[in-house]
């Protein structure tokens, strides 16, 4: 593979993987502007980010048997026209109960990109390069919370929120032409595998008992699952509580995006010293002692606003040093049923962050304590996961080596 080649393939693996960040994160600045226009409040506005990430972790589940049953593109192509069509629809919406819904349906629509990205890593590259191709595309997926809210903020201010919706449509089309002819043929279709639900949850059932996927799937998605507590309490922090604008939470946004980016870049150089699973380890601890002494400092009133920016840079960059090595070790004992796989690991990680969003929109209202306490309760409990999956994944090694003939 060349190298032209081999940059051309990560831009668009990684613009397919950042289409859902992308629109989560363009019409955060809105919140305010979408409850006055639609006549209703922000609190319910918020229920628009928890419809899109329940849709996008449901969806996994629906596009990951389609991706093995009739190749890569197809599939793909299908669940852009559906975001598309959505997004187009969230643009000409009047009345929040419909937003809500069309969220729902555009979160379905680009979590085919997100599961066909993840799904071609494992087809395209050797098992011992995905953990430095996912730490690519985070760089790329890095740009949409540096960038989004960012441009979703002057966008609002200049056009209205709905403008942010029409931009979202474009998006949707270009990374379509790009996956139309900028990707290769991966994979045939395999009309060995059975689309009625029992093959499809006995294929699933097969991946959740291998494992090492599920020590670091379960492990990463708790821990990833203090991205969503932030996306989802950032509007309610920054805005609400410490009463900044806009535009001014779009760059703080855009800064924070920064630590993410800049670990998952670390850990490139990393891995040419350590592996994925030393990396993995030391993130899960740092990232435990960092959400708790974060916790001690909101409970006692020890921060100011750059004080929480502080804590919450460190935060993230766990998160951006974990993800990419959890993600390639869940993925590597998996060929045939990749697809499969990628569904259920995209399915976790955004299933126990729509939970997370959920609990910050229940709890969250005028102290940053209940959102704190969320992202450390979470860090803990994904340490305590890897652990024990460590001890599992032990065991069966062990067993197999045992069971080996003697010559």
């Amino acid at each position: 593979m060349t190298r032209q080649k081999y940059i051309s393939l990560i831009l668009i693996l990684g613009s397919l993987t950042a289409l859902g960040p992308f629109s989560i994160d363009m019409y955060l600045p809105g919140f305010s502007a979408i409850a006055k226009d639609l006549n209703t409040t922000v609190n319910n506005v918020s229920l628009s980010l928890s419809s899109y990430f329940i849709g996008i972790s449901a969806g996994q589940l629906l596009y990951g048997p389609l991706l093995d049953r009739f190749g890569r593109k197809n599939p793909l192509y299908i669940g852009l026209l559906v975001y598309i069509l959505a997004s187009l629809g969230c643009a000409l919406i009047t009345d929040i109960d419909s937003f809500i819904i069309l969220r729902f349906i555009q979160a379905v629509g680009s979590c085919a990109a997100s599961v066909a990205a993840m799904t071609m890593v494992r087809d395209l590259f050797p098992i011992k390069d995905t953990p430095k191709v996912f730490s690519l595309l985070m760089l790329v997926v890095g740009l949409s919370p540096m960038l989004a809210p960012t441009i979703g903020g002057y966008v609002i201010a200049g056009f209205g929120w709905h403008s942010v919706f029409l931009i979202l449509m474009v998006m949707g089309i270009g990374i379509l032409l790009a996956s139309k002819f900028g990707l290769p043929h991966t994979q045939d279709p395999d009309l060995s595998i059975s689309l009625k639900p029992k093959p499809i949850l006995h294929n699933f059932s097969k991946v959740l008992k291998n494992p090492q996927f599920a020590a670091y799937a379960f492990s990463g998605a708790v821990a990833f699952s203090g991205l969503f507590t932030y996306v989802a309490g950032s509007p309610i922090l920054f805005m609400d509580i410490f009463k900044v604008g806009e535009k001014t939470y779009g760059w703080i946004f855009a800064f924070m995006s920064l630590s993410f980016i800049g670990s998952s870049q670390l850990n490139s150089l990393l891995l040419r010293r350590f592996k994925s699973e030393q990396l993995v380890f030391a993130a899960l601890i740092l990232q435990c002692f960092i959400a708790s002494f974060f916790l001690l400092a909101a409970y006692n009133n020890w921060l100011d606003l750059y004080g929480t920016i502080a804590m919450l840079f460190l935060f993230l960059a766990c998160l951006g040093l974990s993800n990419p090595n959890t993600a390639g070790l869940s993925l590597a004992p998996f060929s045939k049923n990749a697809g499969s796989a990628s569904a259920l690991l995209g399915a976790l990680q955004l299933g126990l962050g729509s939970l997370s969003s959920i609990a910050v929109g229940i709890f969250v209202k005028n102290s940053m304590v209940p959102m704190v306490a969320i992202m450390m309760s979470g860090s803990i409990l994904a340490l305590l996961i890897l652990l024990y999956g460590r001890t599992k994944i032990k065991s069966v090694k062990e067993a197999e080596t045992t069971s080996l003939p003697i010559h």
